[in-house]
């Protein structure tokens, strides 16, 4: 059976620290809290004049590397962005114009922090069809560009970054091997950037009244995060007879260590089976799936059983059961 693999992963993390310490100098918090509540230490911030598709075009860069595969050879890109480097054209295009992937067609794919096991199902998809031989799929956010700084429930949380994999296809019992998505529009009034869309383009009233910011109600969007990415996970590790015991590691999207450690425990996970790393880079979004890999990456064997699950605004959500390539 033809299925999609990883064969390479790829990141990139800016330079520039944004600590704790620093938070607290912007707003009235303190690293206590801020660990207490997200378990966040410090993230990553792009400096002005790089946008989305700069990170992108350096984590496709090192993944293509790794592999030794020419970009030319790259059928699809898929970038898995909430903040593109321009309404349009797609990031997608400025990525592959950048590396040289002269032969692939692409697009932007938005679905808040579930934008990149989306996009990862959809280039599966079409590999296993047999319509794609090599895609690449990067998650870039530089959330940083849509934070309001003055708002401490935000600020404190979100960090830039990008990820990237490639696939290819394999007859081995590798790869994608199913996943199961969901979404539910009702949680657009918990989680959501007010202007900036067709409904309400900029304008001076919208830059005056900073609706250009993300906007969370942080109750409910923990609250539904623990229980549907604990839930999907169940119902597709139950679909295919899975327990934890077969798992290797459990990859949660990195919203806030207080979401990870109550999915993990609903699911039966130990922490030492779930990949972390929301210390040190915060949440970024369409990128922490891919960046949980790369660091990972070196600890991972072929065969290992991967359960990747997401919870995003919108609300959307999802789970990946994934068998490492190599």
């Amino acid at each position: 059976m033809r299925r999609a693999a990883i064969t390479a992963v790829g990141a990139y993390l800016p330079e520039k620290r944004l600590t704790n310490a620093d938070l607290e100098r912007l707003v009235d918090t303190s690293d206590e809290w801020i660990i207490e509540r997200t378990g966040i230490r410090e993230r990553r911030i792009l400096g002005r004049g790089k946008g989305s598709a700069y990170m992108a075009i350096k984590a496709a860069q090192q993944a293509l590397e790794k592999r030794r595969m020419p970009a030319d050879e790259i059928d699809l890109v898929i970038v898995a962005t909430v903040t593109p480097e321009h309404t349009f054209p797609a990031t997608a295009n400025i990525v592959s114009h950048a590396i040289g992937a002269r032969k692939a067609w692409g697009f932007d794919l938005e679905a808040a922090c579930s934008s990149f096991i989306y996009a990862l199902s959809i280039a599966a998809d079409s590999i296993a069809a047999g319509r794609v031989e090599r895609a690449l799929v990067i998650g870039s956010d530089k959330m940083s560009s849509i934070i309001d700084y003055r708002d401490r429930a935000t600020c404190v949380i979100f960090g830039d970054g990008a990820g990237a994999v490639l696939l290819e296809p394999t007859d081995e019992p590798v790869g994608v091997m199913d996943y199961m998505h969901q979404a539910d529009g009702s949680g657009c009034a918990y989680l959501h950037m007010k202007a900036g869309g067709s409904l309400l383009p900029p304008s001076v009233r919208t830059v005056r009244e900073r609706l250009h910011y993300v906007y969370q109600e942080g109750r409910q969007v923990f609250k539904q995060a623990v229980v549907q990415m604990a839930a999907v996970s169940e119902a597709l590790m139950q679909k295919h007879n899975l327990t934890a015991a077969d798992i290797a590691y459990f990859v949660p999207h990195q919203a806030n260590r207080r979401i990870i450690e109550a999915a993990a425990q609903r699911l039966g996970f130990p922490m030492d089976k779930v990949m972390l790393n929301i210390d040190r880079y915060g949440n970024t979004t369409s990128a922490t799936l891919p960046l949980c890999l790369y660091d990972y990456e070196g600890q991972l064997r072929k065969g290992d059983n991967l359960i990747l699950a997401t919870f995003g605004g919108g609300f959307t959500w999802g789970a990946l059961w994934l068998r490492w390539a190599y």
